[in-house]
């Protein structure tokens, strides 16, 4: 940047100094990470008091934009007003009222799709994963229905696939997403049998196609999703406690299932592969592809499908004359949506992903007794289990999240999502030119593993403050230093530049944060601050990042003087803006969700 008129430091001499002090800041994180990591469901820390918060009282702007870190991918002024006006539960009604939004995850890569097609020329032009990522940017900014987003954000963090595996189809992979939003509020047992006959999951967990065993025993079924269908989708390793503790027996933990669970299970997914409206021997392998099929449930082939008996989880299938793959789902679903874990195992990922990482036993417990019965009766009402993790006293006392096991790290997408919501970012084409940012550690639908990005019990290792306290920290296991640097690095690019590609013919890049809210305020270092405080800190931002920031402000001079033009003035503003955020989004004390 130009050196002001005036002769006072330039805005990249500010950039400079800061980084030192950031790179320090997450040193110090890294190498202590005392608060806000989390802990085990043992060993959480103690609830404020049980149930939802008191109902009388409007929240504050502070407690609202707090509240909607948690349900949304980020406070703005008008979310923020609303919540205050409403009140939290008005919001979660509304929120979970709202019809999907539109175009869904499928029709924008679709449409991307026949647009290079007639560009290009070229009927054959095949989908990108690029198209999925600006839809996923898109709508997780700039949509209205935030709490959907926010959810199915977790879910697929939960019930994993990933576009990191060559055969997942990006198209398939939109309307595996979007099916992810559908069931949002739902109920459990529908999301779970969608998840399973979704094609992509078969392909990922590589039961597509899946053949009973031989008689002659050269060939058994294949075991993948049975595995993780209990491991990681429903019932957990151990067996638990309704507070999500483990069970113990002789002081040690109750396996939930055996080899034999899951060979029984496996034999459960055989006889399911693609879709077609007339299935065959040749569609069941691939042959005679309907062009639908990679985004429609899986079809039912029963003469592919086990014959013999099918014991899992006491439950006992007893061999069948005639294969009936619909009534061997059924039963395979119902036993697992029964299992006592599940209600506190889902509560606890859920509130791992939007609250804390260490939620206390009686947390878990609570929301685990919504999902066993919503108050009517119903089993797995997800409207009714999201209302209660966001709205027990646990989760709304801000001294509950700021308590030493309280909050967890904002995950990196979830950080520039809620930077372009605060600052109102927009796209000059419309399109969200976003693509992968696996630089960041993290893009969306792309986990390296079907545990995600991180395992929910994760320890960084060297951390004695969160081990000797029994305390996880799951987002941290993506964190390293050449995860910071890049984090620093492309924080500072993308509060100066922008982000995403440059549309052709273009000059900046496509989406941007104007900041003019901002620039108004900017000749005033604490109304800045209380801005920035307002929009990224729920109103707790702490007194020494508070004093670098002012500091960060009071470094870039508002030129003056006869021969300054108002450019050189709205360009000191701007730069002040730019640095107060690059601080306070860079501090410990922004990337610890408390």
């Amino acid at each position: 940047m130009a050196r002001c008129a005036s002769g006072h430091r330039s805005a990249s001499m500010g950039w400079k100094q800061m980084r030192f002090w950031i790179v320090l800041f997450w040193a110090l994180l890294l190498a202590a990470c005392g608060g806000g990591g989390g802990g085990s469901s043992s060993g959480g820390g103690s609830s404020a008091g049980g149930g939802s918060p008191p109902a009388a009282a409007r929240p504050t702007s502070g407690e609202a934009a707090y509240f909607l870190t948690q349900a949304s991918f980020g406070p703005t002024d008008a979310s923020i007003d609303d919540v205050v006006n409403r009140g939290y539960r008005a919001w979660l009604d509304e929120q979970m009222a709202m019809p999907v939004t539109a175009p869904t995850h499928q029709a924008h890569v679709e449409a991307r799709r026949q647009q290079r097609a007639v560009a290009n020329n070229n009927p054959d032009e095949g989908f990108r994963r690029e198209d999925f990522y600006e839809s996923w940017w898109m709508q997780s900014v700039a949509s209205n229905d935030q709490l959907r987003q926010r959810i199915k954000f977790a879910y697929s963090q939960i019930f994993v696939i990933s576009l990191v595996q060559e055969n997942i189809d990006t198209r398939g992979a939109a309307s595996y997403y979007d099916m992810l939003g559908r069931n949002a509020f739902g109920n459990f047992r529908t999301l779970l049998r969608d998840v399973t006959l979704h094609p992509q999951m078969g392909k990922y967990l590589t039961f597509l196609a899946n053949q009973r065993e031989a008689t002659n025993g050269t060939r058994t079924p294949d075991e993948n999703y049975a595995r993780e269908v209990m491991q990681l989708f429903t019932i957990g390793l151990h067996e638990l406690n309704p507070d999500g503790t483990e069970r113990l027996v002789n002081g040690r933990p109750v396996d939930t299932y055996t080899p034999a669970d899951v060979s029984g299970l496996a034999k459960v997914f055989t006889g399911i592969s693609w879709y077609h409206p007339a299935p065959t021997n040749s569609t069941f392998f691939g042959g005679n592809g309907d062009p639908n099929r990679e985004v429609t449930a899986m079809s039912f082939y029963p003469q592919y499908h086990s014959v013999s008996e099918k014991r899992f989880l006491g439950a006992v299938i007893p061999p069948q004359t005639t294969p009936d793959v619909s009534a061997s789902l059924n039963t395979a679903l119902d036993t697992l949506f029964n299992h006592p874990n599940v209600g506190p195992f889902i509560s606890e990922r859920l509130i791992q992903q939007l609250v804390t990482s260490n939620p206390s036993p009686a947390y878990v417990g609570r929301v685990a007794a919504v999902f066993a019965n919503n108050g009517q009766g119903v089993r797995g009402d997800m409207a009714a289990v999201i209302r209660a993790i966001l709205l027990d006293a646990e989760a709304r006392r801000i001294e509950t999240a700021t308590a030493t096991s309280g909050g967890k790290l904002r995950e990196p997408v979830v950080r520039i999502a809620n930077y372009l919501r605060a600052f109102e970012a927009t796209s000059q084409t419309g399109n969200w030119l976003i693509t992968a940012t696996n630089n960041w550690g993290q893009t969306p639908l792309a986990a390296n593993s079907v545990f995600n990005f991180w395992r929910p019990g994760f320890v960084p290792a060297g951390t004695s403050q969160l081990g000797q306290r029994d305390l996880r920290a799951p987002e941290m296991q993506i964190v390293d230093e050449v995860q910071t640097a890049n984090y620093i690095n492309n924080l500072q690019n993308i509060i100066q530049n922008g982000i995403g590609s440059t549309p052709q013919g273009g000059s900046r890049r496509d989406v941007q944060t104007l900041h003019a809210r901002e620039t108004v305020v900017a000749n005033d270092p604490e109304a800045l601050a209380d801005r920035i405080n307002r929009l990224l800190m729920y109103g707790q931002m702490q007194p020494g990042l508070r004093a670098r920031v002012v500091a960060a402000i009071n470094a870039i001079a508002i030129p003056s003087g006869t021969n300054v033009t108002q450019a050189q003035i709205d360009a000191a503003r701007l730069n002040r803006v730019r640095a107060a955020v690059f601080v306070a989004m860079a501090s410990p004390d922004y990337l610890v969700q408390r």
